[in-house]
């Protein structure tokens, strides 16, 4: 799909910078789009590696570790979903936050994009100020440290909120940065209803694409990754059209 350069406004050297100069894996095959992302983000104070398919990116990332993967949905040979869970899938990368870029704007696509292990969906022609600042905002969420660090001991759950990792049972559970402070957020609020509104202000903010459904989705994947049963789980309990309550276990 070739989208005309004129569909985009520059981001120029516009808004906050990178800070320390974080890595971003574009895979993109139209070169074009690929060309303006790069310009764009290193503009902004990012290093950027491009890449026309999913062919070797997993194996470079694990060599060079980048701070976030940006992947076109419609690639040649295996797509981005399929390229989302194989990063998923490897142990060195599976916390990597991942944002999609697409022209598929359906709410089924989104959803999918979550369900692989997706933190954010950017639909085409976009402002390239706008993937910027998505890009910036998936990042402050992983680099963003706790307002006071501590370990939940939650029955057989434990959460850390200074290294952001999970504990079930002593087996570290592997989440994505939304997925972990989606956990944190509900468990230090734990015994009360949150609504889906409230969780989204708390951990998306100013992401747009998030919908009170995709927050169902997000519970779900938590469920199959600290749930005993996920279909009859002990912490993350649903209250019907409300929304979801985290259960103190002793």
């Amino acid at each position: 799909m070739n989208i005309p350069m004129e569909s985009y406004e520059p981001a120029g050297d516009a808004g906050i910078s990178a800070g320390p100069r974080s890595l971003v894996f574009v895979v993109e095959d139209e070169e074009d789009i690929a060309r303006l992302i790069s310009h764009n983000l290193q503009a902004a104070g990012f290093d950027v590696h491009s890449f026309v398919s999913g062919r070797s990116v997993v194996e470079e990332a694990s060599r060079e570790m980048p701070a976030l993967f940006l992947l076109d949905v419609m690639l040649p040979g295996a797509d981005g979903f399929e390229l989302c869970r194989q990063i998923r899938q490897n142990p060195v990368l599976s916390s990597t936050p991942i944002i999609f870029l697409t022209a598929k704007t359906a709410e089924a696509d989104r959803v999918k994009g979550l369900e692989m292990g997706g933190d954010d969906y950017i639909t085409k022609p976009f402002s390239p100020r706008e993937m910027v600042a998505r890009v910036r905002s998936v990042l402050r969420g992983l680099r963003q440290p706790p307002a006071a660090p501590e370990v939940l001991h939650l029955g057989d759950l434990e959460i850390d909120a200074s290294s952001m990792t999970v504990h079930v049972q002593g087996k570290t559970v592997l989440t994505t940065v939304r997925e972990f402070r989606l956990l944190e957020y509900l468990a230090k609020h734990r015994s009360r209803v949150l609504t889906r509104d409230q969780l989204l202000d708390a951990v998306w903010k100013e992401t747009p694409f998030v919908t009170p459904r995709s927050i169902d989705v997000y519970v779900r994947r938590l469920r199959e990754k600290i749930e005993a049963d996920p279909r009859h789980p002990k912490y993350l309990k649903t209250l019907r059209g409300i929304g979801y309550r985290f259960e103190a276990q002793k």
